[in-house]
C-alpha cells in the first residue's frame, strides 16, 4: 500500500481497549512464541484539538497520567519532530513523533495540537488495574494523531506504528497488548524480532523510510483475530499492581540460559497452539484444559527464575475459580494485577463473584471488546461467533 492524506479539519476523538492475557505470558517475550490476548470494554480516550500557538510549544498533553496534570511538548531542531518539554519523551510523544514521521514523509504539514487524554483503566487513586493502560495511550495516540492528519491507517498499521512507539520508551515488551489494543476482540498473536526490528528501525534512520518499514514484513509477527468461545469470561482484581516490565526482567535474568528455559518455551509453543485450535473449535474442555496446563507452565517458570508470578491473592482466586467450575490462572506478568476465569454456562457467576469479594478480590465488571461488534458480551459470547480475520493493513 501507499501512504495518502487526505483532508481533515478540526478536532478528533480516539480511543483504544485495554485487554487481558488469556495464556502465552512470558513465552511471548521470545520472538515468534505465541499468546492469546483479549481486548476490554474499558478504554483510553485521546482527545485533539488543533490550533495556531507562539513561542516554543508545539501544544500541550493534559493527562491524569502526569503528575502535573498536563506537560508542553515542541518541535526538535533538527527535524521537526516532536519531543517532551522539561522531561524524558514518553509513549505519547513517541507515538506522536512516529505518526509525524510518516505524515512528513507522504508530503504533509506539521501543525499544532494539544492533547487531552482520559483513562478508564486505573484507579481513581492511579493505581492501575493491569489492564495495558501504556499500550493502550500508545494506540489511542497513534490513531487520534493520524485521523487529525488525515492519514488512512488499518489495524496492522496501527499496531506497528504503535509498536514501534513503544519500543523506543520500553523495548522489553512484546508487544501482545499493543496487538489486542490495536485489534480488538479475542487475538492470537506471535511476537516479531524485535532485534531485526530494531536494525530496520537503524537503517530507516539514515536514508530508509517510515513507511517502507511498516509497509515491510516483520519476520515472527503474526496478528490474528478469533472467534471468541462460548465460556464466559470473568476476571478478578488482587489490589495489588505490579510492574510488568519489572517482572519481566526479573524472570528474564533468572531464567536465561537454563535448560528448563527453552523446555519451557517449547512446552508453552505446544500449549498455545493446542489452545488456539481449539477456540477456533469452541472446544470448551480442551480450552479449560490448556489454561490449566499454562498456569502450571507458569508455575514452574516461577521456580525457574525464583521469581513469584502466581501470588498468595492470585492462587486464592484461581482456587475460587477451580471450586465454581473454571478454568483459571494469572493474567499478564502476575507478581499481582489480575486473575481470569474462563466459565462454562453452569458456573454460577454471581456466585463465584461473589466467593472473590469474600477473599479481598474485586471482581471487574468488564467484557471482551471488538470493535467490529462492539463489546462483546461477556454473558453471550456464543451471539458473537462470526467469520473471524487476519488483520491486515486496510
Amino acid at each position: 500500500m501507499t501512504f495518502q492524506l487526505t483532508s481533515h479539519a478540526g478536532g478528533v476523538v480516539s480511543r483504544a481497549p485495554g485487554k487481558l492475557y488469556i495464556a502465552g505470558e512470558y513465552a511471548v517475550v521470545e520472538p515468534g512464541h505465541r499468546a492469546v490476548l483479549v481486548a476490554v470494554d474499558r478504554f483510553i480516550t485521546v482527545r485533539i484539538m488543533p490550533h495556531s500557538r507562539a513561542g516554543g510549544h508545539a501544544g500541550t498533553i493534559s493527562s491524569q497520567l502526569y503528575a502535573t496534570g498536563s506537560r508542553p511538548w515542541r518541535r526538535r531542531p533538527q527535524d521537526g519532530l516532536a519531543e517532551a518539554v522539561g522531561g524524558e519523551d514518553d509513549y505519547i510523544i513517541s507515538a506522536i513523533r512516529l505518526v509525524e514521521a510518516l505524515v512528513a514523509e507522504v508530503g504533509g504539514r506539521l501543525r499544532s495540537f494539544d492533547l487531552d487524554i482520559s483513562s478508564e483503566l486505573d484507579e481513581a487513586d492511579g493505581r492501575k488495574l493491569g489492564l495495558g493502560s501504556s499500550s493502550a495511550v500508545t494506540v489511542a495516540t497513534v490513531r487520534a494523531v493520524a485521523d487529525f492528519y488525515g492519514l488512512a491507517a488499518g489495524d496492522l498499521t496501527v499496531y506497528k506504528l504503535a509498536m514501534l512507539a513503544s519500543d523506543t520508551v520500553q523495548p522489553i515488551g512484546s508487544g501482545g497488548d499493543i496487538a489486542a489494543s490495536a485489534m480488538t476482540g479475542w487475538v492470537a498473536y506471535t511476537s516479531p524480532d524485535r532485534s531485526w526490528l530494531r536494525r530496520a528501525r537503524q537503517r530507516a534512520g539514515v536514508g530508509g523510510s517510515v513507511s517502507d518499514l511498516v509497509e515491510s514484513d516483520w519476520p515472527g509477527l503474526s496478528v490474528r483475530r478469533l472467534l471468541p468461545p462460548s465460556l464466559r469470561l470473568q476476571a478478578g482484581w488482587t489490589g495489588a499492581p505490579a510492574s510488568t516490565p519489572a517482572l519481566v526482567a526479573d524472570v528474564q535474568a533468572g531464567s536465561h540460559g537454563a535448560n528448563d528455559y527453552a523446555v519451557f518455551l517449547r512446552d508453552s509453543q505446544d500449549c498455545l497452539a493446542r489452545l488456539i485450535a481449539a477456540i477456533e473449535d469452541d472446544d470448551a474442555a480442551q480450552i479449560m484444559r490448556q489454561i490449566a496446563r499454562n498456569r502450571a507452565l507458569l508455575a514452574g517458570l516461577s521456580r525457574i527464575s525464583g521469581r513469584t508470578i502466581e501470588t498468595a491473592e492470585l492462587a486464592r482466586l484461581v482456587e475460587i475459580a477451580l471450586e465454581h467450575g473454571a478454568a483459571a490462572k494469572s493474567s499478564g506478568a502476575g507478581g499481582g494485577d489480575c486473575g481470569i476465569a474462563l466459565c462454562t454456562p453452569a458456573t454460577d457467576l454471581i456466585a463465584l463473584r461473589a466467593a472473590w469479594e469474600t477473599t479481598g478480590i474485586r471482581p471487574l465488571d468488564l467484557s471482551v471488546y471488538s470493535q467490529d461488534s462492539s463489546a462483546v458480551c461477556a454473558a453471550d459470547p456464543a451471539e458473537a461467533r462470526t467469520d473471524s480475520s487476519t488483520v491486515s493493513p486496510r
